[in-house]
């Protein structure tokens, strides 16, 4: 029970998925929360995939119009709540500033022009990586676009356990404290469980899932290499941009794939 309550709990603070449940706030709970990222970064692909199913096979929408409302419906599924730390972490890492001060650009509710610039190239080329994507899907590419969002939230929760927080309060923090190597036991089953199903139904998938958590792993160090010298350690801000950045580079990886290897 605890752990479906912690799923849920997720789906509160990560998604645009109303749940109207008062749930608990104790450190068993937001362990069940941690132990439960990457299911919730799974329930978002398949939403992902399953609209763009229904674009490509039963929507008379043109491939532009598909692409934009795959677009959107990444933005929409989250609240935008990733974006916010994207934007305040790229303002306080253009600052150029000490690590103090950073700490203390992230806490202004001020949007800065870096802030602005870091979110539309984001967004700006994600758009990209989705339309030129379509533009060339197999059978394959909704299989491995439901990756995207797990391998997110997956690195998501192991940049919480395994990196220091910069700060003893907020939502990082919270979570933090509750969260140990026990939390991340089960991340390895569940990609163990996806990769099976995933290449029962094709065989030639092998390659670009291997790719994709490759680039996955590879994000995870550079983020745990970089973010405690740009912030001294992780804050709620961080980790929505070390998704935001994990993801994107997901995007472009698969982007790549279609050019590539899946031919």
């Amino acid at each position: 029970m605890k752990f479906v309550r912690g799923f849920l709990l997720n789906l509160q603070f990560f998604t645009a998925i109303p749940i109207r449940t008062a749930l608990p706030l104790d450190h068993q709970h937001l362990q069940s929360s941690i132990k439960t990222f990457p299911l919730v970064g799974l329930l978002q692909g398949i939403v992902y995939s399953a609209l763009l199913y229904f674009l490509t096979n039963y929507s008379p929408l043109s491939l532009l119009a598909s692409a934009f409302l795959l677009w959107l419906a990444v933005i929409v599924m989250t609240g935008g709540i990733h974006l916010d730390g994207w934007m305040d972490a790229s303002d306080a890492f253009f600052s150029y500033q000490d690590q103090a001060k950073r700490l203390e650009i992230m806490k202004d509710p001020r949007t800065g022009a870096f802030g602005v610039l870091s979110v539309f190239v984001l967004l700006s080329s994600r758009f990209l990586f989705i339309y030129e994507i379509l533009a060339s899907m197999t059978y394959a590419s909704y299989f491995l676009l439901m990756l995207i969002p797990f391998l997110g939230k997956s690195v998501m929760g192991i940049v919480l356990v395994t990196i220091p927080s910069a700060k003893k309060d907020g939502l990082a923090a919270l979570f933090q404290e509750a969260g140990n190597s026990r939390s991340l036991a089960g991340y390895p089953l569940y990609l163990i469980v996806i990769a099976t199903i995933f290449i029962s139904g094709w065989s030639g998938i092998m390659l670009p899932l291997i790719i994709l958590v490759s680039v996955a792993i590879l994000c995870y160090y550079l983020i745990r290499v970089k973010v405690v010298k740009w912030f001294g350690g992780i804050t709620g801000d961080v980790l929505g941009a070390s998704v935001e950045g994990t993801e994107i580079m997901l995007w472009m990886a698969l982007w790549l794939l279609h050019y590539f290897v899946m031919v």
